[in-house]
């Protein structure tokens, strides 16, 4: 009885269908998602283009992306292996086909090119390492090569069993022959692999209940070696004379067909045999690693390791406990949080910045819990509000086995060298390292600095040079002549547009067209663009600019910001994406003209460039805790003048990184008055975020303050009342967080009161203020000793702010942007503050009705007050009550999105005191060590 013949094309035609269906589920499990696979090809050879045009045609067919990558034939190997690299680092590509032979003029090693695939992507399965784990029977955690995998199907699609089975395969090579030796031997068949050395071929083949047959030889197994009823699978494609087909020649095996299936019980016919299962296990095998990578990146599914803390007694200094734990590789930690290589641009070996394509790439997956950390009204005897943030993720991460990120500002050298120091938080709760963290990080606020002074440099440039020059000289140097044309750039277009003139052609621009193309005629005493630098130097903050000759008298008083103050840094922590962060950069407004229009960097020309100096540092930076947990350290509004938050972006990436059971935990700059309002007001409206808990810090010492406790002087010992147990005095300074408790369930958000202890502090004092909290309605309130015990000190917090995640929330905002500026400002005063109502100063009035005429009256408020007060005057602790707040000034930062009323006086660049940080700030030469900075 003749062999049952097993069909290539019927098998690979359900193997097909079947991965249809399991691209389908993919793409409902994440319709973002495409199993992606790359075939590169080096020159241009007939049979190679007709192989690829198969693998591409059946790609198509199941819902993969393929591309086809063409190197010419002069490609060097070099050339070649560039090219495999950059596939590899490609996290949206998931296979990568070398298609064999490589058709260059150039030597190349075929070996050294196969072996430069990434092995999670060698869906040929060439690799050294696929082909060492097949050898050592790793069926489940490598690629099998697909010619011997599709011989494979055919045999289980014709019901054989293997087990148990004597096998004989005929040829040795790399793609065929050796492979389907392991595959069998895996699958418990005694196997044997003949070649053209073996002694008795036709004995030997005469043995086997399953013969593979890969010798590339025509016809060269015949039917009488075969054993009576043994599966014979065909895989050689041979050519051969044949006057009766229009070729003059036809396409045979390497078994002599005829006469083999009169032995067989089944056979493989060529063609249509094993041909078409190559191509159909290429496909499954991409398919495989497109499942493997959607496995292993799954949102939420970490591999982190903590690192353990030595905890000393006494607690040492900061900058001693920063170097006594040995950060992890930053590449590591970005692995084990789920981040692709490609999406990770290392800055050395402790901080990279990460890549906004990770949104897009995640932009699927459910965001985690939001957690922001405030504090009661700030003191001279600080809070800890950066050291509570760092503890209570270490506590969830590392304590709790919570997936969690910090998302904390950049700090400003200003303070790091002047009086306040660094920022990274403390004790055994901070970010590290912390000279990295505290200087210049990757650069951010550097290209900040030059940004806003390119705009600087434009401003004045453009009014000098409309001073100096008529119209038309003016117009043929804002657009000369290059190559006999004139022609408008881009940015010059939208002017054009902005201007209502639908014209690109330069010569066609009427006299009265080119004078308000040309002309911005800004107002000297009405530019708010100040130039900027990162360092405290009160001598700048009034300065007179033009002194030189050559500006030929065109001096105007000017003054210089502190760096974090710039609205480039508030347009950096509220964008949303690198698009969205050109339109803010270009609707920043910088002065006003004579006639009342506002003027802007794109009226300028600048924007674009602006944009180009922000590339970089629009990416957040990633860094670690003491722990082992990631943070990401992006930006750093000033919390005056701005909104005082870190960025959208960061916090965006984070939630989605973490997975749905994960916690996001950022810090809100100053009290809960300043910092938490405007998270809640303008990040929180701008982002679209809806957090799920407020921490609020207390202290026992700050409350004491708030209660009436004495002045204290920095380098003198604190007063009685501070160390010694004060009941009265505390209860009475727990008005200010009460009043801070109050101010966050204006917004629908359960609060958790961290009281962070002291050493000094009493039980008594401690359960005062937790009770107390309880009583003015904080979902809980818990002690913690993070800065002393690191996350281990802080779990109870963590609980407690997981159990408040969960709590019901009714998250809304204070005030409807619509409403009148006035009447925004008033609702914040007297609700946030406490103020009985506001007074609008002449230059305030004056500012609302420019404002509201220039179409901004919509825009959140962003209020510029004391951080020191709930009030506008600083000395004024606890709650004030029975005031009037004074608005002296409204500024509009436009780019960012919010208009911010000056209450009091507000220096936007602080001064150096008598002895500044930088006294003890020195570098070890021989170390490399930075010493004292903390």
């Amino acid at each position: 009885m003749a062999a049952q013949i097993i069909s290539g094309k019927d098998v690979s035609a359900q193997v097909r269908e079947r991965l249809k269906k399991e691209v389908a589920q993919m793409k409902a499990q994440d319709p973002n998602f495409t199993p992606s696979m790359v075939i590169l090809q080096v020159g241009n050879r007939d049979d190679s283009n007709l192989y690829i045009s198969m693998k591409l045609k059946a790609a198509a067919e199941i819902g993969i992306n393929a591309t086809h990558m063409k190197l010419p034939n002069t490609a060097t190997e070099e050339e070649v292996l560039h090219s495999i690299r950059e596939v590899n680092e490609n996290s949206s590509i998931h296979g990568l086909i070398v298609q064999l032979p490589l058709d260059s003029i150039h030597k190349i090693d075929t070996e050294k090119v196969t072996n430069t695939v990434a092995p999670e992507k060698d869906i040929d399965g060439l690799t050294s390492i696929n082909a060492g784990k097949l050898s050592r029977g790793e069926l489940g955690n490598c690629f099998i090569p697909c010619t011997p995998n599709g011989c494979m199907e055919l045999i289980r699609q014709a019901g054989v069993s293997v087990a148990g089975k004597r096998a004989v395969v005929i040829g040795r090579s790399k793609i065929v022959g050796a492979p389907m030796h392991d595959l069998l031997l895996w699958n418990h068949a005694t196997v044997t692999t003949c070649h053209s050395k073996t002694a008795d071929l036709a004995g030997e083949v005469g043995k086997a209940d399953i013969l593979v047959v890969g010798i590339g030889k025509a016809e060269m197994v015949k039917g009488e070696w075969i054993k009576k009823g043994a599966v014979v699978i065909d895989c050689g494609i041979n050519h051969i004379p044949d006057e009766t087909k229009p070729s003059g020649k036809r396409v045979v095996g390497d078994v002599h067909y005829a006469s083999a299936k009169e032995q067989a019980s089944f056979i493989t016919p060529v063609p249509g045999g094993v041909g078409p299962m190559t191509v159909a296990m290429l496909m499954a095998n991409t398919v495989l690693s497109a499942k493997r990578f959607l496995d292993s990146h799954q949102p939420g599914k970490w591999d982190i390791s903590y690192t353990k803390l030595n905890l000393q007694k006494p607690v040492p200094s900061d900058i001693v406990i920063s170097r006594s734990c040995v950060p992890k590789p930053i590449d590591c930690l970005a692995r084990e949080v789920g981040l692709m290589s490609d999406e990770v641009e290392l800055y050395g070996k402790t901080k990279a910045k990460v890549q906004l394509d990770i949104i897009k790439r995640l932009q699927a997956q459910p965001d985690g819990k939001y957690v922001v950390v405030t504090g009661i009204t700030p003191t001279p005897l600080g809070e800890g509000k950066s050291t509570t943030t760092i503890g209570l993720v270490q506590a969830l991460g590392a304590h709790m086995k919570l997936n969690v990120f910090a998302c904390v500002r950049q700090p400003s050298q200003g303070p790091t060298f002047g009086i306040k120091g660094g920022a990274a938080g403390g004790g055994y709760s901070q970010v590290i390292p912390m000279e990295e963290f505290n200087l210049h990080l990757t650069g951010d606020i550097h290209a900040i600095t030059a940004a806003n002074n390119l705009v600087a440099a434009a401003i004045d440039a453009r009014m000098f040079h409309e001073a100096t020059q008529s119209d038309k000289a003016l117009y043929n140097r804002l657009v000369p002549l290059s190559g006999g044309q004139r022609q408008f750039s881009a940015i010059q277009i939208n002017r054009l547009k902005k201007l209502g003139i639908e014209k690109t052609d330069p010569t066609t621009l009427t006299e009265e067209e080119i004078t308000r193309f040309a002309r911005l005629d800004i107002d000297p005493e009405s530019v708010t663009w100040q130039r900027v630098l990162d360092t405290n130097d009160r001598f700048l903050r009034k300065i007179t600019i033009g002194q030189s000759p050559t500006e030929k008298g065109y001096t105007r008083e000017a003054q210089f910001d502190i760096t974090v103050a710039s609205e480039i840094m508030a347009v950096l922590a509220l964008t949303s994406s690198l698009e969205d962060m050109r339109l803010r950069l270009a609707k920043m407004v910088v002065a006003t003209s004579r006639s009342g229009e506002p003027i802007t960097t794109e009226d300028l020309g600048v924007s674009g460039a602006l944009a180009v100096l922000m590339r970089d540092a629009i990416k957040p930076n990633l860094m670690q805790t003491l722990e082992g947990t990631p943070v990401f350290v992006h930006a750093g509004p000033f919390a005056n003048i701005a909104h005082g938050n870190s960025s959208i972006l960061a916090d965006k990436i984070a939630l989605k990184l973490v997975g749905p059971e994960g916690f996001v935990v950022t810090e809100a700059g100053f009290g809960a008055d300043i910092g938490m309002e405007k998270f809640f007001n303008i990040k929180c409206r701008y982002s679209g975020l809806r957090p799920h808990v407020v921490v609020l810090v207390a202290t026992v010492r700050a409350l004491k303050m708030h209660g009436g406790g004495p002045t204290v002087t920095a380098g003198m010992p604190l007063p009685k009342e501070y160390v010694e147990e004060n009941l009265p005095l505390l209860e009475k300074g727990c008005s200010n967080m009460r009043k801070q408790i109050e101010n966050a369930k204006h917004f629908g958000v359960p609060v958790v009161v961290a009281v962070n202890a002291f050493k000094t502090d009493t039980e008594a004092e401690l359960d005062l203020i937790c009770n107390m909290a309880k009583t003015a309605g904080a979902f809980d309130a818990v002690r913690c000793s993070h800065w002393a015990e690191g996350g281990a000190g802080a779990v109870a917090l963590g609980q407690a702010v997981q159990r408040a995640s969960e709590a019901p929330s009714n998250f809304k905002f204070l005030y409807d942007v619509e409403l009148p500026i006035v009447d925004k400002i008033r609702i914040i005063a007297q609700k946030i503050y406490g103020a009985d109502d506001i007074e609008l100063l002449p230059d305030a009035q004056q500012k609302v009705e420019r404002y509201t005429k220039q179409g901004f009256s919509n825009l959140p408020i962003c209020m510029a007050k004391t951080h020191l007060s709930l009030s506008h005057e600083a000395d004024k602790k606890g709650v004030p009550t029975g005031f009037i707040l004074p608005i002296r000034d409204i500024r509009a930062s436009v780019g960012a999105g919010f208009l911010f009323p000056l209450v009091g006086t507000m220096p936007t660049i602080p001064g150096l005191p008598t002895r500044p940080c930088f006294y003890d700030i020195d570098l070890d030469p021989e170390t490399e060590q930075v010493n004292g900075l903390f």
